[in-house]
């Protein structure tokens, strides 16, 4: 029974050790990607799409707004 279980006991430290290290592996090369990454977006820059159209819904107009609400609120 001592040997069995001593067996079970080194087969999962070997399979958690793994596990362990293969986490911190993953992790480790994540950050360094990151970095990386970081560094190439500052050489070669994305240029960031604009819509055209996008329309600003200005403070005092609600009345499409309120349209969708009254128009979701009674659609069955």
């Amino acid at each position: 029974m001592n040997e069995l279980l001593l067996e079970g006991l080194s087969a999962m430290l070997i399979g958690m050790g793994t596990v362990l290290s293969f986490l911190c592996l993953m992790i480790i090369s994540m950050f360094i990607m990151s970095k990386v990454v970081r560094k190439l977006n500052k050489i070669f820059p994305e240029a960031v799409p604009v819509s055209a159209g996008a329309k600003k819904i200005s403070s005092g107009d609600d009345s499409e707004v309120a349209a969708a609400i009254v128009a979701a609120l009674f659609k069955k």
